[in-house]
Order: structure tokens, then sequence, then C-alpha cells
């Protein structure tokens, strides 16, 4: 089991998935699938043993987390077909064992506000990239590994290469006055990988659900002495960061097209035949809507 999924690695996933979703997949094959699995040849996997596994993470507590082990050895035993090595995959038919729902966590005013505090109460280096996650309304892994070559200060652009973008599309940034502050600020350390938020030069940073806990308490810090009573924010998460930029914009007066444009979505407004007609960079608009945005961010955090 292990040398096949070695090769599944080497010659799938290394070469035709984005980096982060690379290490997403063996991450979760060498956490939760191989050691179920041990010693096992992978033509002895049965559906049942797919079941089993799949149960064994929901019984401890991680539901969705099981809906994406199933996508991986899902992903990996169609593969084995493809390649002679199994007649048939065991997780065929196999349905996912948790429903997911949409997330809809928006920050309100408030919650924002004490937010925005203790992005600068964490200070450097996860502070300023909350910051630029919130500024921007770009995802978590894009902002995270963001390379100095991929940032045009004087135009004020900031271009994700397709391979790095979730949707496989280049996507360009305009950069509002507040960000690229932060990105002059930012310490220049040397590597030659170029990452702009890292501590060794060579990788992005890691550790994002320590920094978040972190960030936490400077919330609850923060609120606290404002109210001696005041308890911790209803769970949200970084990607409500996102959702929130998105929302605000809307409330600003930003029309559809233009959010869905500046998040980098293709599944709304301008998706299928719309597409493919519509091939306006909106590139004014995305600049005026990430201006607006950030305005008034920086009013609500004085």
């Amino acid at each position: 089991m292990h040398n096949v999924s070695e090769e599944f690695l080497k010659r799938h996933v290394r070469t035709k998935t984005r980096a982060s979703s690379a290490r997403e997949t063996e991450r979760i094959l060498n956490v939760d699938v191989l050691p179920a699995w041990k010693g096992r040849r992978v033509q002895s996997i049965t559906r049942r043993d797919v079941i089993a596994l799949l149960d064994s993470v929901v019984d401890r507590g991680a539901p969705i987390l099981a809906n994406r082990v199933l996508a991986v050895v899902r992903r990996m035993f169609s593969w084995c077909v493809e390649r002679g090595i199994l007649e048939a995959s065991p997780a065929a038919g196999v349905k996912a064992p948790s429903v997911e729902r949409s997330r809809d966590r928006v920050l309100s005013d408030e919650e924002l506000r004490v937010v925005l505090a203790a992005f600068d109460d964490i200070g450097w280096p996860f502070g300023p990239l909350f910051k630029v996650l919130l500024l921007t309304a770009q995802r978590r892994d894009e902002v995270g590994e963001m390379r100095w070559s991929e940032v045009d200060l004087g135009r004020r652009i900031w271009t994700i290469p397709r391979e790095r973008a979730k949707n496989d599309q280049a996507h360009e940034v305009p950069l509002s006055e507040p960000v690229v502050a932060i990105l002059k600020e930012l310490p220049r350390i040397e590597g030659r990988a170029g990452f702009v938020f890292t501590t060794t030069g060579t990788t992005p940073l890691g550790g994002y659900s320590r920094a978040k806990s972190r960030l936490d308490g400077f919330v609850l810090a923060r609120l606290r002495s404002e109210n001696l009573d005041a308890e911790p924010l209803p769970r949200w998460t970084l990607h409500d960061l996102r959702r929130t930029a998105a929302t605000n914009m809307a409330r600003l007066g930003v029309s559809q097209i233009v959010v869905e444009k500046v998040i980098n979505h293709i599944s709304g407004s301008l998706s299928g035949v719309a597409g493919i007609y519509n091939r306006h960079s909106f590139a004014d608009e995305k600049r005026a809507a990430l201006v607006a945005w950030a305005k008034w961010v920086e009013e609500l955090s004085q």
C-alpha cells in the first residue's frame, strides 16, 4: 500500500495538482489512510475497508475530514484502475459520510473592529498576513504563498499565477494603499523562493491553527478590556475574512459581477456562456472596489 501511495503522489498528485493541494493530499494519506491499512496490499482493500476507515474518522469527531479522506482514496483508487494496478475501485459508489453546508459567517462591524486591533496585537508575521488577507479578499494559501516576483508595487498589482489560483486562472489583484504600505514595511528575508510572508526565506509561513488561537486570545483580551464580562466571539475562521470582505463590498455598492471578479469566482454571474463571451478584465472596477473596501476598513479601525 505504501509503495502505491508513493507512486500516486509522485506521478499524479505532485505533478497535476497545486502545491497546497498536494501537501494536503500527502498529509491525509500519511496521517489518516496509511496507518489504518499498514502492511496491506492495495489489491486487498475492499469497499468494507473504505467504509470502516471513514467511520473511524467520523467517530473521532471529524466528519468533514472524513469527506476529504474519501475524496483522496477515491482519487487514488481511480488512478490505480487507470494504471492497471486494480480492476475496480473499492471506493466506487461509496457516499460521502457527512453533509456539508456552505458557511455563511460574516463578522459584524463591531467584531471586525476588535479583530483588526488584534491583528496589530499579534504582530509580525501573522498580523500583516491576516490584514492583507482581509484587505485583498483572496484565499489564505494564495496570500500565504505570495512571492515578491508576483508583486508590482509601482503599478500596485499582485498577479496570482494560474498554478496557484484555485480555479486554474491567473488573477490580477489591485493593491490598495494600505496593502502597499504593509508590504513595504515587511522585512525582506532572502531566499530562493522569494516568499513575502516567511521567517526562513525558503518556505511560507505555517502553523495557522496556532496563530489563529493566539489571535483569538488577543481578541478576547481586547473585548475584556472594554467589558470585564465579555465572552469570546462566536466561532469564526480565517476564511470568514474573505466572506466578510465580499459581503461588505456589496454593501458598499459594488456589483455582484465585480465582487466575483475581485475574489476570482467564475461560478456566478459570469459562468458558462456569459463567461466565454465577456472577456472584460474589470481591472478598474476591481481597483475601485478594493480601494473603497480598504477605506471602509481604515475608518472602522480608527
